[in-house]
């Protein structure tokens, strides 16, 4: 009975899991829909143009250091090929990275869960078991499901209520990570002025922004469902690896891979407003 109830729980946490796994995919699907790559294609374009203009700005900058005898090539050139780069994978790149971190979280949750575990094998797990009890005593001291913390029907409502809690959380927290990276996507292509001028710390933020959405996307799910498999012999234990994962997001700010878009928009204006008024004064310049 044991065996029968450790697979019977596998296979719904595993179902959980993989829940998790295709509220992910439905993020990378989104990246496929048509209209959402016209949007993708826009920022794209957007990206380049911006480019463009920022490598003409830059080649100003450096003659007009080189005449003060302080321009510096090879860092002009450097710069140019940093936002050439960054140009053409900043829209390729994030949907990779968070297709990947989803696809590990679903094979991870049926490693963890043994959810592609067939009732064969269960079978055959229960048969070598009873060949080797010996009396009934083994069989009467073999371990049970193992609740014994929950001593009350209030410790268990309690219980209860903190795993569908969890479990909420994290269903909304996928539901609007898609929408987040298609954000992070659209913000990112106005860095791309400040990259061959050698502005690169707006652009290095973003990337952590991207990496902790993966990273989120990875842990937030994983960690859920580690809690719930080691629920199933310590109660209190597997709830507080359950509530821990609401927590990744704040635990990931602060060693700066924050997963919110506030900061990075900011950010974004900033640079393109800095990117209007150059080139405005430029063309002021040119015209003169």
């Amino acid at each position: 009975m044991d065996n029968l109830i450790d697979w019977f729980y596998g296979q719904v946490v595993g179902f959980l899991g993989n829940f998790f796994a295709v509220m992910g995919n439905m993020g990378v699907e989104l990246f496929e829909l048509d209209w959402v790559q016209a949007i993708v294609l826009f920022f794209s374009q957007l990206g380049w143009a911006l480019f463009g203009v920022s490598v003409v700005v830059s080649g100003f900058e450096f003659g007009i250091e080189y005449s003060t005898g302080r321009g510096n090539l090879q860092q002009t050139a450097l710069n140019t090929i940093k936002g050439f780069m960054a140009v053409s994978l900043f829209t390729v790149v994030p949907v990779r990275l968070y297709s990947l971190s989803v696809s590990l979280q679903g094979k991870l949750a049926v490693g963890l869960t043994g959810a592609d575990t067939t009732i064969g094998a269960v079978g055959e797990r229960i048969i070598e078991e009873l060949t080797s009890v010996e009396s009934i005593t083994d069989m009467v001291d073999a371990p049970n499901f193992g609740l014994s913390v929950l001593t009350s029907p209030i410790m268990l409502i309690f219980c209860i209520i903190m795993m569908a809690y969890a479990v909420i959380k994290v269903f909304f927290a996928n539901l609007k990570r898609g929408g987040i990276l298609l954000i992070q996507i659209a913000v990112g292509s106005l860095y791309m002025f400040s990259i061959p001028r050698g502005y690169v710390d707006g652009f290095v933020q973003w990337i952590k922004q991207v990496i902790g959405l993966c990273l989120t996307a990875f842990l937030q799910s994983t960690i859920l469902v580690a809690g719930l498999m080691v629920f199933r012999e310590h109660a209190l234990l597997g709830l507080g690896l359950m509530l821990s994962a609401g927590e990744v997001p704040r635990i990931a700010g602060t060693f700066g891979l924050d997963t919110t878009t506030r900061a990075n928009i900011m950010s974004a204006v900033y640079t393109a407003q800095a990117a209007v008024n150059t080139t405005r004064t430029v063309v002021q310049a040119v015209s003169k």
